[in-house]
């Protein structure tokens, strides 16, 4: 059953550009403005070293704005605005996808450490400089054989009081680390991370700040530097190699926010458990993670943004009794592969967008409240993990869909896809950051998982996983309001009614949690049998994927439902509704099978689904390039050859047009393809 809503009027973008904007909308209108320059824009053609070259110099422009320093302490020229920091690279990922992790590595990454994990003594040596690039730095945690097993990290660093120093040490290959930003070319000063051994003992994963070349470019003593070369994408950032043979760190060296070292070797720690101290300090950076994801999106939205232009002045194929051939965006097959896309972009737009009022929120508390620290840990590590899928899945539609043209890299798809590759294993590879989530789900502590007698325990009543799910994300009264009052009986509400929607996408994310905790328990149990912890998670890992994505896709859309409500322009509002339906259906059309297997839709039903998706994409269809025209990227910062021949080519089109009827004669129908032309002149069955 589907409803039948007024029908869409026309919008200005800017209307939505407002909402899309959000919380820092001053923050991307200054980029727009201080960063509308053709120097920003992508270069192609470019060999390795012009690239590195290039975005080496952008930064060092970049710091000039006074831009990067949005997200540092007021005492150093900042703002302490942690959100508007991460908005600021997600602007630049617009523009350049390597000038964006160029940015990230130097002031989100290795500034954010010394910042986060650093104590006003390194803040004060070292800040300044950072904020200004005099010093590039790096951020050394990957090892070849560790990435995301960060905790078992293989580099050590022992403390020796006789001379007060760390020795810093890569004990084989598997422990070099590998992939770094900044580390083959400009890295001065990089921060390491390693095994703290002090008086015989381990206290975990540390933060060093270490030198790793001089004022020349040297490298430091006992520093060996390697060039990772040539990679799919990402031609102007630096990404290098580095092994440490016994290299001396002085002990004030050590970031010591969360852990000392005096010098006789004693430590101390407000956080007394390993653990716990492990998670806090990396919770501190979770703003890397946030910044990937959220440029992940702004790389999806230039490539919509491409793509639905194009299919705006491309032609293929006439209709009977036509003059003209048809636009590519009036065909549904064209329809079906970006107007979805399009909708689960804006989706995960307001989703990033309260996730940033979370982050900025917490992490400029005065005091660490645990618990939101760990949701928002969890949240970032979800919304990373299912925008940078959907920007390597969309991007690639979006390159079919302009065909030949898109293949070329003047029109910028190509090197957009080829830099966007890593994100979904940058920060985190995506099915590890998945696990977290749904631990995150099952336990309500990450690092308290791990004790295998922990899942008979009452932290897996049904009751804490209701309440667990229940917990909303945004405009909670009002997403109560909409669920509460849906009818009791599916059949009578139609498929377009918010509430069923909320309840639907709720009902899947409890049944699947409720449904992992059976299968972990009865594992664990195992008959009597003690069973190792790993195994028990492993038979259900493909279980808990499913539990964390049916949680980030319920979260996803009520961070939707909270931004139409803050929406006043009542046609924009209007039109975002409809948008928000595409999203909510076709993730439920995608996921059609579980909805079915469990009773959630009857056949009937789920056809109905697909029906109310072709008639959203028809609506939607005169709206898409007000859609794209909301991202408000700047034209220079795009640096695409069939958007700037654009104008040309619908003249040449209409001229064309003209003159076939003059000639008495219809536009061409492509009769190079047989089968095309039987399908248009074959009588209606």
């Amino acid at each position: 059953m589907t409803s039948t809503p007024a029908p869409l009027t026309a919008v200005d973008p800017a209307r939505l550009t407002e909402v899309l904007d959000g919380r820092w909308a001053h923050v991307r209108r200054d980029a727009r403005e201080q960063l509308d320059d053709p120097k920003y824009a992508p270069v192609y053609g470019e060999s390795m070293a012009e690239a590195r070259a290039r975005v080496t110099r952008l930064a060092a422009d970049l710091a000039a704005t006074g831009r990067v320093a949005l997200g540092f302490p007021a005492a150093y020229g900042g703002s302490d605005d942690n959100g508007g920091s991460v908005v600021s690279v997600e602007m630049l990922a617009h523009a350049d996808l390597s000038l964006m992790v160029k940015a990230g590595v130097q002031w989100g990454l290795f500034g954010g450490a010394v910042q986060a994990l650093g104590t006003q003594s390194h803040h004060d040596r070292f800040l300044p400089d950072i904020i200004s690039f005099a010093l590039p730095g790096c951020f050394a945690m990957t090892e070849t054989g560790h990435g995301s097993d960060v905790q078992q990290l293989r580099t050590t660093c022992t403390y020796d009081p006789a001379t007060e120093t760390f020795d810093l040490h890569t004990p084989h290959e598997a422990a070099r680390k590998d992939y770094i930003g900044n580390a083959a070319q400009d890295g001065r000063l990089a921060v390491v991370f390693a095994q703290l051994v002090t008086q015989g003992e381990g206290r975990g994963v540390h933060a060093f700040l270490v030198p790793i070349r001089d004022a020349q470019g040297r490298p430091a003593p006992g520093v060996t530097i390697g060039d990772d070369g040539p990679k799919a994408g990402l031609l102007g950032v630096d990404n290098g190699r580095l092994s440490f043979d016994h290299v001396a760190v002085p002990r004030d060296m050590l970031l010591d926010r969360y852990g000392q070292v005096a010098a006789d070797g004693s430590y101390t720690s407000s956080i007394e458990n390993e653990t716990r101290r492990f998670f806090t300090m990396l919770g501190t950076l979770v703003r890397g993670r946030v910044s990937v994801g959220g440029s992940a999106s702004s790389a999806t939205k230039v490539a919509l943004e491409i793509a639905v232009r194009y299919g705006d002045v491309r032609r293929q194929f006439g209709a009977p009794g036509e003059d003209r051939e048809v636009v590519v965006n009036d065909y549904l097959v064209h329809q079906r592969k970006l107007l979805p896309a399009l909708a689960r972009t804006y989706a995960y737009s307001f989703a990033q967008e309260e996730l940033l009022c979370t982050l900025h929120d917490v992490q400029g508390a005065p005091d660490v409240d645990e618990r939101a620290q760990r949701e928002l840990e969890s949240r970032a590590a979800g919304l990373k993990a299912v925008q940078t899928w959907h920007a390597t899945a969309t991007i690639q539609a979006c390159r079919e869909a302009c065909g030949g043209a898109g293949y070329l890299a003047e029109n910028r798809l190509p090197a957009l896809k080829a830099d966007t590759d890593v994100f979904t294993t940058f920060e985190g590879d995506n099915t590890v950051l998945l696990q977290l989530v749904a631990k995150g789900l099952l336990t309500g502590y990450r690092d308290a998982f791990g004790s295998l007698d922990g899942w008979g325990r009452a932290a897996f009543v049904a009751e804490q996983v209701r309440e667990t799910v229940l917990e909303r994300t945004a405009a909670r009264s009002l997403v109560q309001r909409l669920v509460d009052a849906v009818p009791g009986r599916d059949e009578e509400v139609a498929v377009t009614d918010r509430g069923w929607q909320l309840r639907l996408f709720e009902d899947r994310e409890k049944h699947v949690l409720e449904g992992a905790i059976r299968r972990l328990r009865g594992r664990a149990a195992g008959a009597g049998q003690v069973r190792r912890q790993f195994d028990v998670f492993n038979d259900v890992q493909d279980h808990v994927l499913k539990t964390a994505t049916a949680h980030i896709d319920r979260v996803v859309l009520e961070a939707f439902v909270a931004g139409i409500d803050r929406t006043t322009d009542p046609a924009a509002r209007a039109l975002l509704a409809r948008v928000c339906d595409l999203y909510a259906l076709t993730t439920i059309e995608a996921d059609k099978g579980w909805f079915l297997e469990h009773g959630r839709l009857t056949p009937t039903r789920a056809k109905a689904v697909t029906g109310a998706v072709n008639d959203l994409l028809r609506e939607l269809r005169p709206h898409m390039r007000t859609l794209v025209d909301a991202f408000a990227v700047p034209e220079s910062w795009l640096n695409c050859a069939v958007l700037r021949e654009e104008p040309a080519r619908q003249e040449a089109m209409a001229a064309h047009d003209a003159s076939l009827r003059a000639a008495g004669r219809g536009a061409e129908t492509g009769t190079d393809d047989p089968t095309a032309t039987d399908l248009q002149l074959a009588p209606a069955q």
